[in-house]
């Protein structure tokens, strides 16, 4: 007696193909179907795994008649016998498929439901029935996709190829995500073949689709991301591609994640999605900033990016020999910056992947440049600063110079006072540093604003109120939502000029415009207090700003009008060193009872008429730039202020 020879899957699976499309053949007269049926069976017993017709049985819940269907439509594309066969019984040598009369006529336990519309066969675009000729008469086509995966290859349908893409497990990822999405796997576990639906909310995109990829992980299956602009919102199309993903989801044995853009969604996209998820069995994950829909049955998970302890312990991990010497670097970076673990894994490599002798403080400067460079776009809602100034450019009050050091201070220490010392689990208000510069204009707020960015290290915006502020309800709030997520992102210092525009006292509700009005004004409130980095604002009239915003502020810095000795001192440091200078008085200079914005246009002017005149900078050209700055104000420089000048 030979020994039996154990089959490779793939081998073994079209053996048994060989012996059903034999058994299709005795059905319709061609050999013995006692004979057939045992080589079938003797087959089955030695797969080493289900074959894939069996597989798709199990997979659409089809009888024996739908099964039996299915390989007669697959086997006319397989077998030319079977395919001559088909032709003879429907009288028609050109016509080799088959048709669902035949099928009734020649297969065992035929049932007319086998091809309605909502049954598996075509449910589940299994087969396509060609009606020009009549349910019974008309002939019957697989699925390409179907026809390859009976056959032994499984791949994803290329219909579906530029809608969908897989999405696998960060190596890098923030540790209560990885137990979140270890939980809500269990969670699905114990629901058993219960609809399983997962909605991630929160400001962590990446953090989402890591936590869906590792929960997918955990229950065995693979994950594909759909973006919900690119769902169809023609209920029939919607129809079409929920089936055809349905199809795939059971074929390859997937889950589904539907990513929405950073916008919350509209009306309109929240009912598209509300739609196409009605029509989604099996793992189905809607990840974004909000939920689009109202469901009790789901679980629902946030998934924020990590707070400070957990993004440091994020870049140690991702730098991992290089962490040691970068120590402070990392502290500062997890402290100043707001970045996903997706986004430090990436700008980590560019400093890990090169084989250059290391260098701590070229790689410390190199990790800020990345992370500033990471964030979003600001352009639209703030102006990018140059930021030049030195505290030698700052004439100020010692006083005023301690408390702009103490900002220096408490943004340089924010990780070490409130997360490694606890301060921020004593209050769930933000660890932002919320700063009120006051005073006139051209006093040097604005400059105070460049030294301490310079000094950080960050970049400065000055926000633009009029692209900020909008005439249209809820547009206002949105624009300051995304104004502060990115500078969260980024790091930036943002600068609210002129702030009492936009944080002007609540007035008492009258019509719809007070409420909504007041309505931005409490979302602003509440978006400062939250707000990890440092923003200044700078006003000319503190009296003006709403008595709530001022109580969330940390620190308040009054620049004083300068007296003659601080003005004194700004003149002589007004021009630059390439300035040719004549003889300058700086104490009759000083006389002038004038900003210091307006020593430096008076200052600009006069470079402008002494380049015109060929000369070094004199006196008698401050005089003639004090006249016309102060002309602009309708004012003219008293002869106390101006005598002595030339």
């Amino acid at each position: 007696m030979s020994a039996v020879v154990e089959l490779d899957w793939t081998t073994a699976n079209q053996h048994l193909l060989v012996a059903e499309f034999a058994r299709l053949r005795a059905l319709l007269g061609e050999g013995d179907l006692a004979e057939a049926t045992n080589q079938v069976k003797g087959l089955s017993g030695r797969m080493p795994a289900p074959a894939t017709i069996d597989t798709m049985t199990h997979l659409f819940q089809l009888s024996p008649f739908e099964r039996d269907l299915l390989l007669l439509v697959c086997g006319v594309e397989m077998d030319a016998r079977l395919a001559a066969l088909c032709a003879d019984a429907n009288s028609q040598p050109g016509q080799p498929w088959p048709t669902f009369g035949l099928a009734l006529a020649a297969l065992p336990e035929p049932h007319w439901s086998a091809i309605a519309p909502l049954e598996a066969l075509r449910r589940w675009r299994l087969i396509e029935v060609d009606e020009n000729k009549g349910l019974t008469a008309g002939r019957l086509k697989l699925d390409e996709r179907v026809l390859h995966f009976i056959g032994g290859i499984n791949y994803l349908d290329h219909r579906l190829r530029p809608l969908v893409n897989v999405v696998t497990p960060a190596e890098l990822m923030a540790e209560p995500h990885r137990v979140l999405a270890q939980r809500a796997a269990d969670q699905l576990r114990a629901q058993g073949r219960q609809p399983s639906l997962i909605v991630l909310t929160g400001d962590d995109p990446g953090g989402q689709e890591d936590v869906a990829a590792t929960l997918a992980e955990n229950l065995g299956v693979a994950l594909f991301r759909l973006q919900a602009r690119d769902i169809p919102a023609m209920p029939h199309e919607q129809a079409n591609l929920a089936s055809l993903w349905q199809r795939e989801a059971a074929l390859l044995g997937s889950g589904l994640v539907i990513t929405q853009a950073d916008e919350a969604p509209g009306d309109d996209s929240k009912a598209t999605i509300t739609r196409f998820i009605a029509q989604i069995e099996g793992l189905l994950i809607v990840a974004g900033r909000s939920a689009p829909l109202d469901d009790s049955e789901c679980q629902h998970h946030v998934v924020n990016r990590q707070d400070a302890p957990g993004q440091r312990q994020l870049w140690t991990t991702a730098l991992g020999d290089n962490a040691g010497p970068l120590g402070d670097t990392i502290s500062q970076l997890a402290s100043q910056y707001r970045l996903g673990a997706r986004q430090i894994a990436r700008i980590s490599e560019r400093i890990t992947g090169t084989d250059s002798p290391r260098d701590v403080s070229k790689d410390s400067a190199r990790l800020h440049q990345l992370c500033r460079g990471n964030g979003s776009n600001l352009g639209a809602l703030a102006q990018l600063i140059e930021t030049r100034a030195t505290w030698d450019d700052l004439v100020l009050p010692d006083s005023q110079i301690q408390t702009l050091k103490q900002i220096l201070i408490h943004t340089q220490h924010r990780i070490t006072v409130h997360h490694d010392w606890g301060f921020a689990d004593k209050s769930s208000r933000g660890t932002g540093i919320a700063t009120l510069f006051s005073g006139e204009s051209g006093t040097g707020k604005t400059l105070a604003a460049e030294v301490l960015a310079k000094l950080l290290d960050v970049t400065l915006y000055r926000v633009d109120l009029s692209s900020v502020v909008s005439k249209y309800i809820g547009e206002t709030e949105k624009n300051l939502r995304k104004l502060f997520d990115a500078a969260e992102d980024m790091g930036a210092l943002l600068l609210f000029d002129e702030a009492d525009a936009l944080f002007g006292k609540r007035s008492e509700v009258k019509d719809s415009h007070d409420r909504y009005a007041n309505i931005e004004v409490s979302y602003l409130l509440q978006r400062m207090e939250a707000y990890r980095g440092l923003a200044i604002l700078t006003s000319n009239h503190k009296t003006a700003l709403d008595t709530a915003f001022q109580r969330r502020l940390r620190f308040v810095v009054h620049f004083p009008f300068p007296d003659a000795v601080q003005r004194e001192a700004i003149w002589r440091i007004i021009f630059p060193e390439r300035m040719p200078l004549g003889e300058l008085d700086c104490k009759k200079l000083a006389r002038l009872n004038v900003t210091g914005g307006t020593i430096r246009n008076i200052a600009l002017g006069a470079a402008f008429l002494a380049a015109e005149a060929g000369t070094s900078v004199q006196m008698e050209h401050l005089l003639r730039a004090a006249h016309r700055e102060a002309a602009k104000l309708e004012k003219t420089p008293t002869v106390a202020e101006t005598r002595g000048w030339v």
